[in-house]
């Protein structure tokens, strides 16, 4: 065999480079001549790139990798099969209008009367049906008559697909809530819109609470409820329970498990004897972050106090030091983990000294009123307490009440020996609790770490931005006004009859339609809901997701 030679020749006015090997033919005995054109032998054109205009944009990656998830998890297939296949005769389903929302609202944010410019703008194709027959109407109309209860399968039918074709670690899941500021109106009426406990202190909007429970791997979202402003941590998860035991009996079906231990992980808000009771009797271990003001928590930071108490651990938490103990908590048998967090530490103590300047302003101010005798003894005693109530001031801030109630003295000063004592053995520090007595100390706060994922996750999505949620990315609008009361339960599902409707997902199977895995798709807590416009207020209030 001969090397390969590469020439050029002319073929009707052009010029090619053509590329010619000799190979030895054992049957006919002699060579045999191979030749292949490699291509036109002048210039390629130059463009200059400084002439050009945009005429339009398409997009492609992001839309296609959530179409792709779509059609991995038969996401439609769930949602219309929960909902009882709703949709008009030759338009598109619950399930198809419900993905094509939560697709425009993780990649083009807005209002969903742009919802059929934003499919036409789109290169990979959600359905065959026109872009003009997915609008908010339709979405409105077909979202009014969706229940709780049909909601509630569709989210346990996606989960057991999720942790199926992705493969989840589901052993320890995360809960947590937040609320989002709404600009609705006092007037206006709303179930979900409440005036409550605010977390970014606005007091003058109405606040929608959102409450997510998560997968260890990817923190991707398993269960979602949405919930009145005014409502309490304890009451949102009771209202789960019942939707968690359905969960955990799914998961082991997605799993190919039987009876499989699963540990619920939440922060101290959420802290209940009775929350505990009722975790055991749906199948499900508890991991807490118990509130500092217990008086378990009391003992155990005082036992990790002591010398030698706090050790470090071993492997990738060799940075963290922890302290173990078992113990009471109430009629309850638990192991108590104190762990410390040089983080947390620094932002406790950032915290302090912001409320200790203010606390020394509003100080100063009642020593001028008691100077001038203008408050009474009981009015100051009430407007201290009120001071030092906050970030354990009154543990280092001492003060001294004098006199009677007309004519009250005041002494004061911050004791620095007492404050080094609290940072020394209280602040930096959270006291875990858990019915897992054989957890090593180190899985017991690795598997508490997802909460604090699932927190700051919360925190990026009301800064607005790209959120990271997954293997994937996920835009976040800065609001999340009214689109989160009105928004869509999105999640992904699994295969399955009814294959009519869901037809339309796949108008070409030659094999195109099955996207690489290598584009991965997302699953989104902080997805935006940003609506722009108010064709949202019109939808019902309890299809509303965290997202795919």
């Amino acid at each position: 065999m001969k090397d390969m030679h590469v020439f050029e020749r002319d073929v009707n006015g052009r010029r090619y480079r053509i590329a010619a090997q000799s190979v030895w033919d054992p049957v006919r005995g002699r060579s045999v001549a191979r030749q292949i054109v490699l291509g036109p032998a002048t210039a390629a054109p130059v463009a200059d790139l400084g002439a050009t205009r945009t005429i339009g944009t398409q997009a492609v990656g992001d839309v296609g990798a959530l179409i792709w998830v779509a059609e991995q998890l038969d996401l439609i297939g769930h949602i219309d099969r929960a909902c009882g296949n709703l949709g008009a005769k030759g338009g598109p389903s619950v399930g198809e209008l419900a993905v094509a929302v939560a697709i425009q609202r993780a990649c083009s944010p807005g209002p969903k009367r742009d919802l059929a410019d934003f499919l036409d703008g789109a290169v990979p194709r959600l359905s065959c049906l026109p872009s003009s027959a997915f609008s908010g109407q339709a979405y409105h109309r077909l979202a009014r008559q969706v229940t709780d209860e049909q909601l509630e399968q569709a989210q346990i039918a996606i989960a057991k697909a999720a942790v199926a074709r992705f493969e989840l670690a589901a052993d320890v899941l995360a809960f947590d809530t937040t609320n989002f500021d709404t600009p609705i109106a006092t007037v206006t009426p709303g179930e979900l819109a409440r005036r409550g406990h605010a977390k970014s202190k606005r007091s003058d909007l109405r606040v929608v609470g959102l409450g997510v429970l998560v997968s260890e791997t990817g923190h991707v979202p398993l269960l979602y409820r949405t919930y009145s402003g005014n409502s309490s941590d304890q009451a949102v998860l009771t209202a789960c329970l019942d939707g968690l035991r359905e969960l955990h009996q799914s998961l082991d079906h997605g799993e190919c498990r039987e009876r499989a231990q699963r540990t619920l992980v939440r922060d101290g808000g959420f802290w209940s004897p009775q929350l505990e009771l009722d975790l055991d009797v749906v199948g499900y271990y508890s991991l807490i972050s118990l509130p500092l003001g217990h008086a378990a928590a009391e003992q155990a930071l005082q036992m990790a106090a002591k010398r030698g108490a706090m050790k470090p651990l071993t492997g990738k938490l060799a940075q963290v030091r922890a302290a173990r103990v078992q113990a009471k908590v109430g009629n309850l048998d638990r192991t108590l983990v104190v762990v410390e967090s040089q983080e947390l530490l620094e932002g406790q103590k950032r915290g302090i000294a912001v409320t200790l300047r203010k606390a020394k302003a509003e100080l100063s101010k009642l020593d001028r009123l008691v100077k001038t005798k203008r408050i009474s003894r009981s009015s100051l005693e009430q407007r201290i307490r009120k001071t030092l109530a906050r970030e354990h001031l009154s543990r280092f801030v001492v003060t001294e009440i004098g006199g009677d109630d007309k004519q009250p003295t005041l002494r004061w000063h911050v004791d620095a020996a007492l404050r080094r004592h609290l940072e020394k053995t209280r602040l930096g520090r959270r006291v875990l609790c858990t019915d897992h007595h054989l957890w090593s100390t180190g899985r017991i706060v690795q598997a508490f770490r997802g909460q604090w994922n699932v927190e700051e996750l919360f925190r990026r999505a009301k800064k607005g931005g790209v959120v990271p949620w997954g293997p994937s990315h996920q835009w976040a609008d800065g609001s999340i006004r009214l689109h989160l009361c009105h928004g869509t339960r999105t999640d992904a599902g699994e295969s399955g009859e009814d294959r009519d409707r869901n037809r339309r997902l796949r108008p070409r199977d030659d094999g195109g339609s099955r996207r690489d895995p290598r584009n991965t798709g997302a699953y989104d807590d902080g997805r935006a809901w940003a609506s722009r416009d108010g064709d949202d207020c019109a939808g019902a209030d309890h299809l509303t997701a965290p997202g795919c």
